[in-house]
């Protein structure tokens, strides 16, 4: 652009102007502030933050289904409903991130049809089967509790969106890591077929929850500028050490044991050692090649069939579902 008998370079005026900004930014989040919808955030910001409560979101609706089949036969009528209670809980959490998400920009509508199709993940631990009614119990108190580390950590976040959904979220998954513990010490202070079954299950679990927390920071691609931007507050391996000192006891004691040969605390050091996660089998999950991905996306998309006309007719699109006020 020509202006005065010089030539302005308008790129690398926008370019001081966003260098500026992104400065400011910076200060802000270092200085502890919250950022809002209506800021200004640098693109890639946006999309690691898209993509995170995304992902936060596809995984709380998609956890609750297997829960869910085991409500119906939950051992007697206060278990079953008190898994009901869990199952609603996760399903409203989800459209609580949902809601967050698309201050961002993207529609609910874009979100759902990503993880139908597979373009969006969700956490790898839900691609695994519920076989017995111990595995609800190893879920709701391991898995659950793993989820309240991370989700803890990163309700100090950056973004008020997140952090005040993450808020309500973490005293609903309190209660649901009581009843969690509750289940697993009923089943391992009962009958030897009850304590069997709560030890296969925990077995069975184990690896998967392992694998919850990601990718072991060497190897973690998202690890560094989401930590520098503060949306995520603890690394991936800080989260399973915190984990592991929290609860690793807490198994100890009820006589349960945990199938790592390696698992030790170096009380020199503080951290545990355990097995070095197989992350190639992360990645196949993560990707749509674990145990039950096909069939949990499978009734994800036939509840979103399903479910089309009352959205339809809330959203008045299609007069059809309308009953004419009189």
């Amino acid at each position: 652009m020509y202006g005065g008998g010089y030539i302005f370079d308008e790129s690398a005026s926008t370019e001081l102007d966003d260098a500026k900004k992104l400065e400011a930014f910076e200060a802000r989040i270092e200085a502890g502030e919250k950022i809002e919808p209506s800021d200004w955030m640098p693109a890639e910001y946006r999309k690691q933050l898209i993509r995170m409560i995304e992902q936060h979101a596809h995984s709380e609706i998609i956890g609750a289904l297997p829960e869910g089949t085991w409500i119906t036969r939950a051992p007697g009528f206060k278990r079953k409903l008190a898994l009901m209670a869990k199952v609603q809980d996760e399903v409203g959490h989800a459209q609580l991130l949902y809601s967050a998400a698309e201050t961002l920009g993207k529609s609910r509508e874009d979100m759902i049809n990503d993880l139908i199709s597979g373009k969006s993940k969700y956490s790898n631990v839900f691609n695994y089967p519920a076989e017995t009614w111990a595995d609800t119990a190893v879920i709701a108190w391991l898995i659950d509790a793993g989820a309240i580390i991370n989700q803890v950590a990163n309700s100090k976040g950056s973004y008020g969106p997140y952090c005040r959904a993450l808020e309500r979220i973490c005293t609903e998954e309190s209660f649901h890591l009581k009843y969690g513990h509750d289940s697993v010490v009923f089943l391992a202070t009962g009958t030897p077929v009850q304590r069997a079954m709560v030890q296969d299950a925990l077995t069975r679990w184990w690896k998967p929850i392992m694998h919850f927390f990601g990718p072991s920071d060497k190897i973690s691609v998202h690890n560094t500028i989401m930590m520098k931007w503060k949306l995520k507050m603890a690394s991936n391996d800080d989260m399973r050490q915190k984990f592991l000192d929290m609860y690793v006891p807490k198994i100890w004691d009820l006589g349960l044991n945990i199938p790592d040969p390696e698992l030790r605390k170096d009380e020199a050091t503080g951290k545990w050692h355990y097995t070095e996660p197989d992350w190639e089998e992360f990645k196949r999950v993560i990707n749509g090649d674990g145990p039950c991905n096909r069939e949990r996306l499978a009734v994800r998309k036939m509840a979103e069939e399903k479910g089309e006309w009352v959205r339809r007719a809330l959203m008045k699109q299609d007069e059809r579902y309308i009953t004419p006020l009189a």
